[in-house]
């Protein structure tokens, strides 16, 4: 198909994505909004928790991008029974994924202060964080529900039931933070609960749907406990796995730069909260279109299409580079605005509209190296740009980070320059190597 075709095609797929994305990155900031107006000590447990919930939460997600590669494989192969498969072994992978995380940093909580955080940060950030880590196991089960719904271009019902459930999450924050409805005031613990109940009821509503949609019911799994396949679950997990490191990579290198911020002190730890929140909701765009590129690059391999694969990364990078102008001119316009919209305190609203100047300069590399991160997943390649990862953000960009925050004395603005570095190291490797994996002689055959 032509490179107009393709875009279109691409754009169809994303836009429920983006937007199911953008829903699902509003539980963050509704929490991050409501929980802001207790002070500036519970926005900066709330920075230290999500620092420390983020990377294994990534490190299930990563995993579960093998249900997008292999039912998107399936749907263009037309193979209905891979497909319930693909499914199957997702919701087996997420389940025990989600309860092997929540016991092991359960664990690690009981021993917070090892981070050099403030003392009163810490003593308030335990419970908060075992609840969070609970509420993982129905998140990524949802999760891999929702991979398999969009790989088969079925975007839209998980896409409202996900916003409901974001819906569900601002309704009962309201209830439990502040102690509406004859419900105690719970502060953060109302916060966590809130997240724990929003995501189990995500997940209730997936199965509701997959039993009930009469188009899912041939890619839904007949038996859901039939026991795994060990070969199955091996495949599953020989993709999962370098693209969850990959992805880990990335994300692990912000929770550092949160964790460096306590050293700078609470409106560090603020401004960060607030700017990171901001960035990660922007960065939902992109993220929605790289995985719709994922999904139509494993379907065109899967139908034997390798000719498209090509063009349709050339459409991908220019709608990624489209956005990323726009993006760009939002944040070097508006960042103290959206600052303001979290907390009343000056000295942090200021420090944050100065972080997203730097968060407006690296849209265009940040949406390249997720697109093309995303498409190279598509055809099975993960092992190289997880390394590209390890390289980018932790031998180059967190160096960078800790250079110019301490040596040269720059504090926030210096940690967030090295990720600024991190994210263009990346991009500037890896789209060189999708463009070499799409030619047609390459995408041929099998690439991990």
């Amino acid at each position: 198909m032509s490179f107009l075709t393709e875009s279109k095609q691409t754009l169809k797929l994303a836009f429920p994505l983006v937007i199911g994305q953008v829903s699902q990155m509003l539980l963050g900031v509704a929490d991050t909004v409501m929980i802001g107006k207790l002070g500036v000590t519970e926005l900066a447990v709330l920075t230290f928790a999500n620092s420390l919930f983020y990377v294994p939460f990534v490190f299930g997600i990563g995993v579960l991008t093998s249900v997008s590669v292999f039912t998107s494989g399936a749907a263009g192969a037309k193979d209905t029974a891979a497909g319930r498969a693909s499914c199957r072994n997702g919701l087996y992978i997420s389940a025990v994924i989600g309860l092997l995380l929540f016991v092991v940093m359960s664990l690690f909580s009981l021993n917070l202060g090892m981070f050099g955080q403030p003392d009163h940060v810490v003593e308030k950030t335990g419970s908060y964080y075992r609840i969070i880590m609970l509420s993982m196991v129905p998140g990524l089960m949802s999760m891999a529900l929702k991979n398999h719904a969009d790989a088969l271009d079925r975007p839209w019902p998980p896409f409202w039931i996900f916003l409901w459930g974001v819906v569900l999450n601002v309704f009962l924050n309201w209830v439990m933070i502040y102690g509406k409805l004859g419900c105690p005031a719970m502060g953060l613990a109302g916060a966590a609960w809130a997240t724990m109940i929003s995501r189990t009821a995500i997940l209730i509503g997936m199965f509701v749907w997959l039993y009930r949609g009469k188009d899912m019911r041939k890619w839904a799994p007949v038996r859901w406990l039939k026991p795994p396949d060990r070969a199955e679950i091996r495949k599953f997990l020989g993709i999962g796995i370098p693209s969850s490191l990959q992805m880990i990579c990335e994300v692990s290198a912000f929770s550092v730069a949160g964790l460096m911020m306590g050293r700078f002190g609470e409106t560090a730890m603020a401004a960060h909260q607030i700017t990171l929140m901001c960035a990660a909701t922007a960065f939902m765009i992109p993220l929605g279109l790289s995985m719709a590129l994922s999904v139509r690059v494993g379907s065109a391999r899967g139908a034997g299409q390798t000719e498209r694969l090509r063009v349709i990364a050339k459409s991908g990078w220019a709608i990624a580079v489209g956005y990323s102008v726009c993006g760009a001119l939002f944040f070097f316009t508006t960042g103290e605005w959206l600052a303001s919209l979290y907390t009343d305190e000056a000295p942090v609203i200021r420090l944050a509209a100065s972080l997203m100047i730097v968060v407006g300069v690296f849209q265009l590399f940040d949406s390249l190296q997720v697109a093309s991160a995303s498409m190279l997943r598509g055809l099975q390649d993960t092992r190289i740009p997880a390394l590209v990862a390890f390289f980018a953000y932790w031998f180059v960009g967190l160096p960078v980070s800790v250079l110019l925050s301490v040596k040269y004395s720059q504090g926030a603005i210096g940690v967030w320059w090295g990720l600024a570095v991190g994210l263009a190291i990346a991009c500037f490797m890896l789209v060189p190597r999708l463009w070499k994996m799409t030619a047609p002689s390459a995408s041929s055959g099998r690439h991990d």
